[in-house]
């Protein structure tokens, strides 16, 4: 178009060249066709360019390729269609569109601290933590509207529930007995939400700074109670290990005393027996001399001198003198130990 403006603008200014006008507009015309074709083929090829384009952005876009571990909700016209898990899928753009996505993964939960009342009416602040895994794609995408908000909520409710039925000291010790009661209620609770929690941990419990100070003070009694009764445990251990110990040396002793006495009283008896063997030899011996030829006599004799060195020795050991009442009759006495010695003899 520009050349013909250009040549009538041109004929305005040279209105004595006709002919020549003429030449020159059939010549435009004839460039203006060259340049309309030349136009249609560039809109062609640009109409061409772009159709390819969007057939490719057309199938890209109908391909979807989902991660590991996830779950696409694909929705059609605006209804559930059906759920993608991980590969590639196929889908139609415009008509579906991807509505939620959802990890199938183990997440955790920060639950915000919240301030709960004991059954001693002692306030305290408590901070935990939940682990959670989608399990029904749907329903966690339908059953409700934000299942995380309702996990969180349902945790603080029974977490308050928990620590209002025990005193500040049993909520201390029962961390694990109120995790597993959290984790039932959540898990009844969860059931129509797709979503399954699998723990629940307390992480802190801060009581008030009054209740820290005298908990600070009960620990301090209670450690030197605990070093009291240990140093009386320790001393009374140490009477009753002295006490054991002389008893134990009172039995060695005695024990070592019995054993000497029957050792004595054996060696006693035992010497009481040789003496009693030696004078029952002795005695046989001498019976066998009285029965032998010549014995009597000897008897007589040997009864005779001791019966006189016996009276001698009275008078040598005391100033009193015993004598026998018939100290002339020697004879009889003789004959007195003599017929003792006769009774004897037949035995």
């Amino acid at each position: 178009m520009r050349p013909k403006v250009f040549i009538l603008a041109f004929a305005r200014l040279n209105p004595q060249r006709p002919a020549r006008l003429v030449t020159e507009n059939i010549v435009c015309k004839t460039y203006a066709s060259a340049n309309r074709l030349l136009d249609f083929l560039m809109d062609a090829q640009f109409t061409a360019f772009m159709l390819a384009v969007v057939a490719l952005v057309f199938v890209f876009k109908c391909v979807l390729i989902v991660p590991q571990q996830s779950a696409y909700v694909v929705e059609r016209m605006g209804r559930y269609h059906v759920t993608y898990t991980a590969g590639p899928h196929f889908i139609l753009p415009i008509i579906d569109r991807i509505a939620y996505r959802h990890s199938l993964k183990e997440i955790p939960y920060d639950v915000e601290p919240q301030v709960c009342i004991t059954r001693d009416n002692t306030q305290v602040q408590i901070d935990g933590i939940l682990y959670y895994q989608v399990t029904d794609p749907h329903q966690a995408s339908y059953g409700t509207s934000n299942f995380e908000l309702a996990i969180e909520q349902l945790a603080k409710t029974a977490l308050r529930s928990e620590a209002g039925k025990r005193e500040l000291d049993k909520l201390l010790e029962d961390r694990e007995t109120i995790n597993r009661t959290v984790v039932a209620a959540l898990d009844e609770a969860s059931s129509t939400w797709g979503v399954k929690v699998l723990r629940y941990e307390i992480k802190d419990i801060v009581p008030p700074d009054s209740v820290l100070r005298a908990m600070q003070l009960q620990i301090t009694a209670e450690r030197e109670k605990r070093a009291k009764i240990a140093a009386s445990e320790g001393e009374r251990q140490k009477e009753i290990n002295l006490a054991e110990g002389e008893k134990q040396a009172a039995i060695a002793t005695s024990e070592g005393q019995m054993t000497a006495a029957i050792n004595k009283a054996k060696g006693e008896a035992e010497a009481v027996r040789l003496v009693a063997e030696a004078t029952a030899g002795a005695v046989r011996l001498v019976g066998e001399a009285v029965r032998a030829p010549g014995g009597l006599e000897a008897v007589n004799l040997k009864v005779a001198e001791q019966y006189v060195g016996a009276f001698g020795n009275l008078a040598k050991e005391g100033t009193t003198l015993i004598v026998p009442g018939n100290l002339a009759d020697m004879s009889s006495l003789v004959a007195s130990a003599l017929k003792i010695i006769r009774q004897e003899k037949p035995a």
